[in-house]
């Protein structure tokens, strides 16, 4: 086991067959290729996309469908070949990859972006931020969140 520490989470034990590994980085982030996919109970479905070259870095993101049940991701064929899957073949959410939604918080409330996902190979771990062919997602789709209510 690796140890690692971070801004949010203290120090984070992990085994190196967990860590997924972005071929090309994340567009602005292209040098960090290495992070942590963690979920906390209290605060599921949330996964925080924690890097392991810097410790303040931390991206917090929900599972598309979460979001959106009737979410159709496409990827490029060079995307798909990035993470390791066949081209020509567009792979399966939950099956063959974890796609993931990054959140923003704004002072309008809370967006998700899904323009363009985080994309996880799930047999091996390589994940790719795929921008989406269907040009009808936005990268500042709108969260509604509800509060708990109190029953009485």
């Amino acid at each position: 086991m690796s140890n690692f520490e971070t801004k949010y989470f203290g120090n984070i034990q992990f085994d190196e067959a967990s860590v997924v590994v972005f071929p090309a980085g994340l567009p602005a982030f292209e040098e960090k290729r290495r992070f942590l996919a963690l979920h906390f109970q209290p605060s599921a479905p949330l996964v925080y996309l924690q890097s392991l070259e810097a410790g303040e870095l931390c991206f917090v993101t929900l599972p598309v469908g979460a979001i959106d049940p009737n979410y159709q991701l496409t990827m490029s064929d060079d995307d798909v070949e990035r993470i390791g899957l066949a081209r020509g073949r567009q792979p399966a959410i939950g099956s063959d990859v974890l796609c993931l939604a990054v959140l923003s918080i704004r002072e309008g409330g809370p967006t998700a972006n899904l323009l363009a996902p985080v994309v996880i190979n799930l047999a091996n771990r390589l994940a790719v931020q795929a921008v989406a062919q269907d040009v009808s997602y936005s990268h500042r789709h709108e969260l509604i969140v509800q509060e708990a209510m109190a029953c009485s």
